[in-house]
């Protein structure tokens, strides 16, 4: 159990029978009646992220994650298949459970699966991948002062916004928590 004051970003909590990730808190103590605590929490095994508020003080169930490194070897139909590191077993993960996180998986890439209960709830991507440029329309000479943009397509399929000077084949940095161009790899 931990008080809704412990609040952290980051922290797996469990609510009414689902597993949370605390994204955003606040402490708020108004003027008139007793303080509470406003979260944003994102829902480990759908992704959706939703507002709730507790009483200051009030006990929650912390959830304990399991994370355990996983190779991601390929995708089948709606499956993801995933390859534990020591024992060499496979597992599957379909694209509900992934979510947007699939868009940034490339094969023989190591991730972290979280397991909760025995049950598989989704993956912690790192905060960066390096993605392929596969397809980039072309930039405009004497249009490069106003930090203009265009759109690429990587190698997962996801579209993404970058420099001019980004062009096809190059290798970009990506932020998966906001799927922005970070800099060329």
């Amino acid at each position: 159990m931990v008080s809704t004051n412990d609040l952290r970003t980051g922290l797996t909590i469990e609510v009414d029978g689902e597993v949370y990730s605390v994204v955003d808190f606040q402490h708020v103590k108004p003027g008139k009646g007793s303080a509470f605590v406003r979260t944003k929490l994102k829902n480990i095994r759908t992704g959706s992220v939703v507002e709730r508020t507790f009483r200051a003080g009030e006990k929650v169930n912390r959830a304990h994650l399991e994370r355990k490194e996983m190779q991601y070897l390929y995708s089948e139909g709606d499956s993801f298949i995933f390859m534990d590191n020591e024992t060499y077993d496979q597992l599957s993960l379909s694209s509900e459970q992934l979510g947007d996180n699939a868009k940034y998986l490339k094969e023989n890439m190591n991730i972290h699966v979280l397991i909760y209960n025995g049950e598989l709830m989704g993956i912690d991507l790192p905060n960066s991948v390096e993605l392929k440029v596969v397809s980039a329309e072309p930039g405009v000479r004497g249009d490069t002062a106003t930090g203009a943009t265009k759109a690429a397509t990587l190698e997962t399929g996801l579209v993404i916004q970058v420099p001019l000077f980004v062009e096809e084949g190059d290798v970009v940095k990506v932020d998966t928590r906001t799927g922005e161009y970070l800099e060329r790899a």
